[in-house]
């Protein structure tokens, strides 16, 4: 009972170590008219109220008067009356002695009491004024994070428009038809980063919905390379699916690659035709394709040399442990890459395999 700072005669023993069992936080024992029967020795030490004769008194007047606010009273008399509970109930107490405004969190509930006859109410309260502080702080340096964040991918995003413009002009200028072709593929590529950079900045929860990307992406790499829409038209099929920022960074470059390359090879001599990028998963299961209605493949596959597109897609699909599937159509060519559980667990034991064989013969 030693942490008991006060005591009134008509407290009884259960009651007294009901108070002592709960008095490491400032705790408080009121009868039905808010008078103090019990305190906690941490309550008049964390609020700085002399304990001499407060018992008995009424606790909205303790101290300098700063418990006494209406809100306070008209919940503590909701609660005597049975008509409510205070659960975690947060208030400012202002108080100059305690050098400024308080955040308490405060807690309080009707106790039954010997026969009934007496009403007692039990009141904890806790201190988070720097807790709140240390929250407050926490969101202003977010909301500062995040301003200059947005700044960054400003600034990004105008860098790369701009690199991409400069791009399309050197293109247009050259007379080279080779030097054209690599700096419109350039323009395409960067284009497509431009696009994924935006969807990255509007993605709010670290996951990238891939159908609004594809549609974007497919916009910007047709704006460079088609010139006659009517003539070349390109469609998105693709389901609800999002992805990890990281990974929608591979798929992205990878439907730009295996798009350009459509555009370049499949449309001959301004033959009309469609493609259409398509993703669809279930699961950890998904493909990725990309269609188009044109020639098709060569009738001779080997003589065809595999260029620096079919390389990047071929190295993006391994990053991603799914493979590359090829369908020679009619018309048309349809390139896919397709991740399955038991494929990235054959390809997390191959590198495993890969990795011991290097260490050994190392």
């Amino acid at each position: 009972m030693a942490d008991l700072a006060m005591l009134h005669p008509d407290a009884s023993p259960a009651l007294v170590l009901a108070v002592v069992g709960s008095s490491s936080a400032p705790l408080l024992l009121l009868d039905g008219d808010l008078n103090i029967i019990a305190a906690s020795a941490s309550f008049f030490t964390t609020f700085q109220i002399d304990p001499t004769g407060a018992v008995g008194e009424p606790f909205l007047s303790l101290g300098d008067g700063e418990w006494n606010l209406p809100r306070l009273r008209s919940l503590l008399s909701a609660t005597l009356s049975g008509a409510a509970d205070i659960d975690a109930y947060e208030m400012e107490l202002k108080s100059q002695r305690l050098g400024g405004a308080r955040c308490l969190l405060l807690n309080a509930h009707l106790l039954a009491y010997g026969d009934g006859a007496d009403v007692r109410l039990l009141l904890g309260m806790l201190d988070v004024t720097d807790a709140r502080a240390n929250e407050k702080l926490k969101d202003d340096l977010l909301r500062e994070k995040a301003i200059l964040l947005q700044e960054v991918q400003h600034r990004v995003a105008n860098s790369l428009q701009i690199i991409a413009s400069v791009i399309l002009q050197s293109a247009r200028k050259s007379h080279s038809d080779e030097t054209r072709t690599s700096l419109t593929d350039a323009h395409s590529r960067v284009m497509s980063v431009a696009a994924l950079q935006q969807q990255l900045a509007a993605s709010r929860l670290g996951a990238v919905a891939l159908k609004p990307y594809f549609d974007q992406l497919c916009v910007s790499v047709g704006a460079s390379m088609i010139r006659d829409h009517d003539q070349l038209s390109m469609h998105v099929d693709c389901d609800d699916s999002a992805v990890d920022a990281d990974i929608s960074v591979s798929l992205g470059l990878i439907v730009t690659e295996l798009v350009i390359n459509s555009l370049k090879h499949a449309f001959p001599g301004g033959r009309h035709g469609r493609i259409t990028v398509s993703y669809h998963g279930h699961g950890p299961n998904w493909t990725l394709s990309v269609a188009d209605d044109g020639v098709g493949m060569p009738k001779d596959p080997a003589s065809a040399t595999p260029g620096l597109g079919t390389s990047i897609v071929e190295a993006l699909a391994n990053q991603l442990k799914a493979r590359v599937q090829v369908v020679n159509g009619h018309p048309g060519t349809t390139v896919s890459i397709v991740h399955t559980r038991i494929g990235a667990v054959e390809a997390d034991a191959m590198a495993s395999r890969a990795g011991q064989v290097q260490v050994g013969g190392s």
